[in-house]
């Protein structure tokens, strides 16, 4: 028989998360009898390997396909999307600037909240794993959910699993975590289907309108793929303050309505 190896782990941040409380922020043993790669060792312990963006081992940073050897010390760090760690090996592509999602079942009402903050965010209530695993690799979107299992899939390089369980705690999540803040563009996209937003003449959708949105509104605004219809009435109002007071925590200047005013 093989004699039994030792490593030292130690994870940080929100890698944490998935560990038991006992190994928490705290260096411990794992044991390990063949040669193992450091992939495999860390998807073992439950951390799936989208949430790794850098492995030092003994002090020198390694990828993925590291053996494992006896005495090894093994810092594993989360995703960076706004320290540059250009310098080291990092285990994926470098940070998503023109971030896009893909989420999972489980996110319905999150997904409606990225999209009305902008975010490009695809999003069907019938999604399969494979599907997702799928669209996230072949149009570079990031997977969200709420399902570790799919993020332990090999061809997975973008995803995160959302922690809470509410919708607006999931949104504030989402947005810390990829350090979005000042890529916010308010009422740029369709909730609906995430089509875009323009203005659009009265004239043009006045016989898709009910009679007292005619009367008293005149500025509209039109989705370019389902043609889903806008306006800055009392749903405007409560979405705008949804934004304010859910995203930045406080009272700030009103936002622009839909995409009149934001650049793209």
């Amino acid at each position: 028989m093989a004699p039994e190896r030792i490593a030292k782990f130690r994870f940080y941040e929100e890698l944490n998360d998935f560990l038991p409380k006992e190994k928490q922020k705290k260096c411990f043993p794992y044991a390990f009898k063949y040669n193992q790669s450091v992939k495999d060792a860390i998807e073992a312990l439950g951390i799936p390997h989208a949430e790794v963006d850098l492995i030092l081992v003994n002090g020198n940073s390694q990828g993925f396909t590291y053996t494992l050897k006896n005495g090894d010390y093994i810092s594993v760090y989360p995703v960076f999307e706004s320290i540059d760690i250009s310098g080291v090996t990092r285990l994926r592509a470098k940070p998503l600037r023109e971030i896009k999602f893909v989420l999972d079942v489980h996110l319905g009402k999150l997904c409606k909240y990225l999209r009305m903050l902008g975010f490009d965010t695809y999003y069907r209530n019938n999604l399969g794993d494979d599907e997702i695993v799928r669209i996230s690799t072949t149009e570079n979107r990031v997977i969200l959910t709420r399902d570790i299992g799919i993020l332990k899939n090999g061809k997975v390089l973008h995803g995160y699993w959302v922690r809470s369980q509410d919708s607006k705690k999931q949104l504030w999540e989402v947005i810390q975590r990829f350090d979005l803040n000042d890529q916010l563009r308010p009422f740029y996209r369709c909730i609906v289907c995430n089509g875009l937003i323009n203005p659009v003449e009265k004239k043009d959708i006045e016989h898709l309108l009910r009679e007292n949105t005619k009367a008293f509104f005149n500025n509209f605004y039109q989705c370019q793929t389902c043609g889903k219809i806008y306006w800055e009435g009392s749903h405007f109002e409560n979405m705008q303050e949804f934004v304010e007071n859910v995203i930045s925590g406080k009272k700030t200047n009103r936002l622009s309505p839909f995409n009149k005013q934001i650049k793209k």
